[in-house]
């Protein structure tokens, strides 16, 4: 396994429940801000393996981004199932629900 896929399954196994991440918001905390794309090989290479919450991994818009109907709705009531509001068309609150693994100093 690659140092960066180390780095994804141990940041997206660390998302607690109630929480999100987008795919490039764990590619920059795995030290690859552009390999969204390769988050999302990653889950779905090693997500039933190495046990991972694949269901609090969404797109930048903050929407479920999964076609397929039977995993869609399996992780709309994944989420839901830890408080998660999902909306319409599969969306989420990012300012509400995002996982922010470390807070920056308030400015002033």
């Amino acid at each position: 396994m690659t140092p960066f896929t180390e780095n994804v399954v141990e940041i997206i196994g660390s998302i607690p429940a109630g929480k999100v991440a987008t795919y490039g918001q764990i590619a920059g905390l795995a030290g690859s801000p552009r390999a969204a794309r390769q988050v999302v090989r990653v889950l779905h290479s090693m997500s039933r393996k190495h046990h991972l919450p694949w269901h609090r991994v969404i797109n930048a818009k903050g929407q479920i981004a999964i076609q397929d109907d039977a995993s869609y709705n399996e992780q709309v009531l994944s989420l839901e199932s830890e408080g998660v509001v999902v909306g319409l068309h599969g969306v989420i609150d990012l300012g509400k629900y995002q996982w922010r693994p470390f807070k920056l100093p308030e400015p002033g």
